[in-house]
């Protein structure tokens, strides 16, 4: 694999985040612009590792294709909902506060930090873009099929979250309809389903081993850095016993049936 192409997209997507974050601090202050920067970083990097690498063809399409639907489909939702009239997400609201006066300085790492991570989740996609078979077998095929399980399920997640918060009558309440009654984080849990497909469709690859990087940090992030942790304590201080009894009836993260 050549390692050469991840540290190039750090390299070139870093004047791209900065470009976000100038946009952010003096235009739009909403720090969700940073996740939308991803997306377009990640996308560009998904076509750009397809024109220059060396594997199959269609392998190098079709890997292509799925990161850059992910990329559009979680960036236009961003746009939508978390940035076009609408109120900044609580999660940065709530790191806001917590930085400080040095809020400024930790919002830019924060936004070229995410060219680190494209690189990083730039990874897999190289791994299964440099497979000189053109056989598509049954592994890949399956990938294929988890990554529209995963993306499939969390627009749903999402568009059951919209639907619920639009209405006025719900203020103040927790969501527990459709994918929200089994987790109390569908979304995230589908994310994680999408970067474990590429697991699957490296079985067998030389360097399959490498895919894990996707699941693993993405998971990691979600359960124990910026999105759980941070998503239910704003819960918790914004809707009191009223999501703690969701917390003792609901799994956090993988769906299951509620404990009654």
């Amino acid at each position: 694999m050549n390692w050469q192409l991840p540290a190039l997209a750090w390299l070139l997507t870093t004047p791209l985040m900065v470009g976000w974050w100038l946009a952010y601090r003096w235009g739009h202050r909403n720090a969700s612009l940073a996740d939308v920067g991803f997306c377009a970083g990640f996308g560009l990097t998904a076509v750009g590792f397809a024109l220059v690498t060396t594997g199959d063809l269609s392998h190098r399409l079709v890997v292509a294709a799925m990161a850059t639907v992910y990329a559009v489909r979680l960036a236009s939702y961003l746009v939508t909902n978390r940035i076009h009239g609408a109120v900044e997400d609580q999660r940065y609201q709530s790191l806001r506060v917590q930085w400080g006066t040095r809020s400024g300085f930790y919002f830019f790492l924060y936004f070229v930090g995410q060219a680190v991570a494209i690189a990083v989740f730039s990874v897999p996609l190289l791994v299964l873009m440099s497979n000189p078979d053109p056989t598509w077998h049954a592994w890949e095929i399956l990938g294929v099929v988890v990554w529209a399980l995963g993306v499939g399920g969390e627009a749903v997640a999402d568009t059951q979250l919209n639907r619920f918060r639009r209405d006025p009558g719900n203020r103040g309440k927790t969501c527990r309809q459709g994918l929200w009654r089994y987790s109390r984080h569908p979304n995230y849990f589908f994310e994680g389903v999408s970067w474990c497909a590429y697991v699957v469709m490296s079985i067998g690859l030389p360097d399959w081993w490498l895919t894990l990087v996707g699941p693993v940090v993405m998971i990691g992030a979600l359960l124990k850095v910026t999105g759980i942790p941070l998503a239910e304590a704003r819960a918790v201080a914004s809707r009191g016993e009223d999501y703690r009894e969701y917390q003792r009836t609901t799994n956090a993260f993988i769906p299951w049936f509620p404990k009654d």
